[in-house]
This record gives structure tokens, C-alpha cells and sequence, in this order.
């Protein structure tokens, strides 16, 4: 981690052509970063995180990670942006993958197709999104880590889809702050037998 790292990732990122978001009900969007339904299991759930080092990203992955080891009948997949050295570093200072596969895409096209843009100033920097921040970190441990690749702006979402490959759960972020709800998101699939 620099200076020059740090400042990097408070640029503007590359404007996308972007989608939509997928809604219930719809079919999934297919992109080359995964595939969902995911052959041979079926049903998934899709989390794209905002940067490594973001501690909001931490805590989604954090709660992911312990769904996908209660729920291995699901796939968990968490995409990032960051590129895969940075990536492998964060998942290994934040405790390991556990049972949730992770997909890299510093391109972020999976990001656009899934209808997540770059967000606004107000999504980042809102004072309840930095009063989150320090509430993270004064009652979990959990504070910024240094951000290697990838951009503050990019918007994150949790989906869920079922096996015949449609949208049974939809959560693009209204804020930096935005930690989905997992046990909410496995349920709108139905019949999730715990392991």
C-alpha cells in the first residue's frame, strides 16, 4: 500500500454502459466473470463488494462467509473489483473465503451488467455513511484497511437466484453502509436446509 494507491482510488473509474438492475422475477444477466445458475448445485447467492480495504465490504463479507458455512447447499459467490493480488490479500486479512467462492472482475463489467454503477458523493461521504464507519469500527474492530486496487465509487448489490437461473432476491446498495441482510436473502429462494 502507497500514498499513490490510496489517492488512486478516490479517481473517478472508467464510465460503463450499464444495465439495469435486475428485478424478482426477471432472469439473471449473464456475464464471463460466473455463471449462475451455477452448473451441477444450481441456486446462488451474488454479492458484489465495494473495494478491498472498505470496512462496510468487510462486514458483507464477514456475514456472507458465515451464511455460506451455515447454507453449503448454496453457492456464495462475492465478486470484486480490486484486481487478484489485492484481493487474495484482503480475503486473507479478513479471515480466510471459508465456503464462498470469489470472483475478480477489475473491469467491472459483472458490475455494470448487474445494473451497479458508480456512485455518488453522497453514497460515499454522507455523514451517516462516515458515522457508520466509526460505529464499525468502535464496536467490531473492524476500520479501513489499505486499498490496493479498485475504486471508492463503485456501488455493491447482494442477489439471490434460484436454480432455474431467475432472480429471487434483488439489493443493489442505497448506501456505502448497506450490509445485506443474508438470512433474509436465503430465504427468498425457500426450502434452505441448514448444514
Amino acid at each position: 500500500m502507497s500514498w499513490s494507491t490510496e489517492l488512486r482510488s478516490w479517481a473517478s473509474p472508467e464510465a460503463l454502459a450499464v444495465a439495469a438492475p435486475p428485478v424478482i422475477g426477471q432472469e439473471a444477466p449473464r456475464t464471463p466473470v460466473f455463471e449462475v445458475p451455477h452448473p451441477g448445485t444450481g441456486a446462488a447467492v451474488i454479492t458484489f463488494l465495494r473495494h478491498c480495504g472498505c470496512p462496510f465490504a468487510e462486514k458483507t463479507f464477514q456475514c456472507m462467509r458465515d451464511a455460506a458455512n451455515r447454507h453449503r447447499d448454496i453457492n456464495f459467490i462475492a465478486v470484486s473489483h480490486s484486481d487478484r493480488d489485492s484481493t487474495d490479500r484482503w480475503i486473507a486479512a479478513v479471515g480466510g473465503r471459508g465456503h464462498v467462492q470469489i470472483a475478480v472482475d477489475p473491469k467491472r463489467e459483472s458490475y455494470a451488467a448487474w445494473g451497479l454503477n458508480v456512485s455518488s458523493f453522497w453514497h460515499v461521504l454522507s455523514p451517516w455513511s462516515l458515522f457508520s464507519v466509526y460505529q464499525l469500527g468502535s464496536r467490531e474492530g473492524i476500520w479501513n484497511r489499505p486499498t490496493e486496487s479498485g475504486t471508492r465509487w463503485q456501488s455493491s448489490g447482494t442477489f439471490a437466484v434460484d436454480s432455474e437461473g431467475i432472480v429471487r432476491w434483488a439489493g443493489p446498495a442505497t448506501s456505502a453502509d448497506d450490509i445485506p441482510a443474508f438470512e433474509e436473502v436465503l430465504e427468498a429462494l425457500g426450502g434452505i436446509r441448514r448444514e
